[in-house]
């Protein structure tokens, strides 16, 4: 499987090319906004492709060319205001997707905010983040992209366990950045999923285990 990871040289999306890499059978294509980025993926073997999530939902499309699947892990970051929240958390998802339905890949995995009903919505200056998160979610759910929604907890640099606990709803804790990498590469392997949103925390069952007992959860 060919993999376009969106937002690759953020912390998750390093984990997940370096754990493609490493894998049988599947091969990661970096996207990154810059060149000077490139070096760390290439002496991984990953293939780069420089585009900005500010850039026309054509030159996504071609970077998603003759991929199989796109993993959007992108993100403004904590240090951005409220105007690049919305460029990239949400209008950069969305010509993500559109991007994806124009380069003919159908199957399309979003990491998201850990929970971002419209009920839990805090003030200050968090909200356009989770405002960001929730309408990318929706748009996403309003596609017939083959698509599978994460929504993990708090993210960690901790090195990963290899055991989490995924779940349609539970109370939010740590998980290390490396483990949610480990889930979203579970997730592309498994058909099962497509469908399929939940949160995922630090556990006691292993990714494999845990990614299994999500195709048990009704279709969202």
């Amino acid at each position: 499987m060919n993999i376009l990871v969106v937002g690759a040289n953020g912390k998750v999306g390093k984990h997940l090319v370096k754990l493609i890499q490493e894998s049988d059978g599947h091969q990661a294509k970096a996207m990154i906004r810059d060149q000077q980025q490139a070096s760390f993926f290439e002496e991984l073997g990953a293939k780069t492709v420089v585009v900005d999530l500010e850039d026309d939902i054509s030159e996504i499309a071609k970077a998603a060319d003759g991929v199989d699947a796109i993993v959007f892990t992108a993100g403004s970051g904590g240090h951005t205001g409220a105007d690049k929240t919305i460029l990239i958390d949400l209008d950069g998802a969305v010509k993500t997707m559109e991007a994806a339905k124009q380069a003919g890949v159908k199957r399309f995995v979003l990491i998201s905010s850990f929970d971002t009903r419209r009920e839990k919505w805090i003030g200050g200056s968090f909200k356009p983040y989770v405002a960001a998160k929730y309408y990318a979610d929706m748009w996403l759910k309003s596609t017939d992209l083959e698509y599978t929604l994460i929504h993990p907890g708090i993210l960690t640099d901790e090195p990963g366990t290899g055991n989490v606990h995924a779940a349609a709803e539970t109370e939010r804790a740590e998980i290390p950045r490396e483990d949610v990498a480990r889930v979203i590469l579970a997730v592309l392997e498994d058909d099962a999923t497509i469908h399929k949103e939940f949160q995922v925390i630090s556990g006691d069952t292993a990714v494999s285990e845990a990614v299994a007992s999500i195709e048990s959860m009704g279709n969202r």
